[in-house]
């Protein structure tokens, strides 16, 4: 057996980003996660660590994120990793690692929105 499980709890980075692939809504949202910093016992200090993490969401999803998701709002995500191979048109290979976002929760919108 085999699990591919992501939990995630962050806030989004900028603005997501829909398109449309045919007629089905894809959005690509940036959340950053963070772990605090600390002080160990001997006095060392370890300065907070931030992940960022690349969303994909379809259809009614992304069309909901596209309505009350916004830079700042907080989200708990659940979905699953995939990762995927390009070459560029200059010859150069990529790879990236994302989150299909199978469900997901708004826990709050930034302050000082009109939305």
């Amino acid at each position: 057996m085999s699990v591919n499980k992501v939990i995630l709890v962050g806030n989004v980075g900028r603005e997501p980003v829909v398109r449309y692939v045919e007629t089905r809504a894809v959005a690509e949202i940036s959340l950053a996660t963070t772990e605090r910093g600390y002080t160990t016992s001997s006095g060392t200090k370890v300065e907070d660590r931030t992940e960022w993490h690349r969303l994909i969401m379809w259809d009614a999803a992304a069309e909901t994120a596209e309505k009350y998701i916004t830079k700042g709002t907080k989200l708990y995500v659940e979905g699953k990793l995939r990762t995927r191979n390009w070459t560029d048109r200059t010859g150069i290979s990529h790879r990236v690692t994302e989150v299909y976002v199978d469900s997901f929760d708004i826990l709050s919108r930034p302050t000082g929105t009109n939305q």
